[in-house]
């Protein structure tokens, strides 16, 4: 079984050596080099586990502070007092059901306005259900009536037995099957 690494949050595999004097480790923990006011990023040396452990057991995030200012950041809601803004709702509708949706992400995008006209009934129509009645040559207030009319209008077009034995429509009719199978089936034409 191999050995198992260690890994340490902050390491940056490096070749180079400590910037400790004397030490023949490999420096890949950034340290600043002066614990002044933060301004930028600033300038850095580059340690090893050992002596970045120790430099960080020698830093204090009070020195300089007062003794209100340490009991303030101290506060369980410090940075909480600040007021935020408040979210917008006008981006999104009232969430559809889940279980009119084969795929949730069609449940997300009906949510949010896309633009597209939403059916007179109500109901909820996925993009695979709006793809499907493009194919169908339908708007998107169809009924289950003119679903039907339209997919019987369309096969009596396309099938090789009503035009003389033509296949070369066989692609259209099997796109105009697969749409209604698939419309037939939605909530919104339930």
């Amino acid at each position: 079984m191999p050995e198992r690494q260690t890994r340490f949050h902050g390491r940056v595999p490096r070749q180079d050596r400590c910037d400790q004097p004397g030490c023949a480790e490999p420096g890949e923990f950034r340290a600043p080099l002066s614990a002044g006011d933060f301004d930028g990023p600033g300038q850095y040396r580059w340690l090893c586990l050992d002596h970045v452990r120790e430099f960080n057991s020698g830093y204090n995030w009070f020195t300089g502070m007062t003794t209100e200012e340490i009991e303030a950041s101290q506060r369980p809601y410090a940075g909480w007092e600040r007021e935020t803004r408040a979210f917008a709702h006008s981006g999104a509708d009232t969430p559809p059901r889940w279980t009119d949706f084969r795929d949730p992400l069609d449940a997300i995008n009906a949510r949010f306005r896309t633009g597209e006209r939403p059916r007179g009934d109500g109901k909820p129509l996925s993009g695979d259900d709006r793809r499907a009645l493009k194919v169908l040559g339908l708007n998107a207030d169809a009924d289950r009536r003119a679903l039907r009319q339209r997919y019987s209008d369309l096969v009596r077009r396309y099938h090789p037995d009503r035009n003389g034995g033509d296949r070369s429509k066989e692609g259209d009719l099997q796109k105009v099957v697969e749409a209604y199978q698939s419309l037939k089936g939605s909530p919104a034409f339930a």
